[in-house]
């Protein structure tokens, strides 16, 4: 990371995506962010426990909990209950395409996270949809991969690093407005992507039946 904090960026006056009148924070001073959660090998995974999350699990700013996903022991994952996700925490990705986020839902509280992502624990939950909808915007996937260091496919971010991302900050009554205006079109975006996924799987469902003979075609009409 170069020598620039928050605060140098601060002194240099409002940013393009800020409005002058929009103060700005540090992400650390509003949030408890946690490093990488462990590092499980392929030997050590499990058909059926807890949920690891990685950063291939992250989709449209949601966890997408698809057939790949990887499992824990039970038992062992007793042993990292600081590494468990609740509701409203932040996932931000650390290696790779560093700046990924997703926000965690109800149904993924209790499930880990792995080395490669970041945990953000917003201090007030009501300001997790404007959060995400910051972490997720250009700007700030800029900034950290301006600071990000390694080559080209292992590039990383630092927890200090995310820690000092500027955060522009409105008002209470504004950030609630703009993250449930985000968070509305993310639920259509994902709505419509589970009608591709189901439609795709009719598709090669029909192309098995039809290419084996099974359903066979309805003779034409005279």
């Amino acid at each position: 990371m170069s020598g620039e904090t928050a605060e140098s960026v601060e002194e240099r006056g409002p940013a393009p995506d800020r409005p002058g009148d929009w103060g700005r924070v540090r992400l650390g001073d509003i949030c408890d962010v946690q490093g990488g959660g462990p590092a499980v090998r392929a030997a050590e995974q499990v058909p059926a426990g807890v949920p690891l999350v990685r950063p291939a699990d992250l989709r449209h700013q949601r966890i997408s909990a698809g057939p790949a996903m990887t499992f824990v022991d039970p038992e062992r994952a007793r042993g990292w209950g600081k590494y468990r996700l609740l509701a409203d925490d932040i996932l931000v990705t650390r290696t790779g395409t560093v700046g990924r986020v997703a926000l965690v839902t109800g149904r993924e509280s209790g499930w880990l996270y792995n080395t490669h992502l970041f945990r953000v624990r917003v201090k007030d939950p009501l300001r997790a949809p404007y959060l995400l909808a910051r972490l997720s915007h250009h700007s700030s996937r800029d900034w950290l991969e301006r600071r990000a260091a390694g080559t080209t496919g292992m590039r990383s971010i630092t927890l200090r690093t995310l820690q000092d991302l500027p955060v522009p900050v409105p008002t209470a009554d504004r950030q609630k407005e703009i993250g449930a205006a985000l968070r509305a079109v993310d639920e259509k975006i994902r709505a419509h992507e589970e009608v591709v996924r189901a439609t795709a799987d009719l598709r090669e469902t029909l192309a098995d039946l039809l290419l084996s003979d099974r359903l066979p075609l309805s003779p034409p009409r005279p």
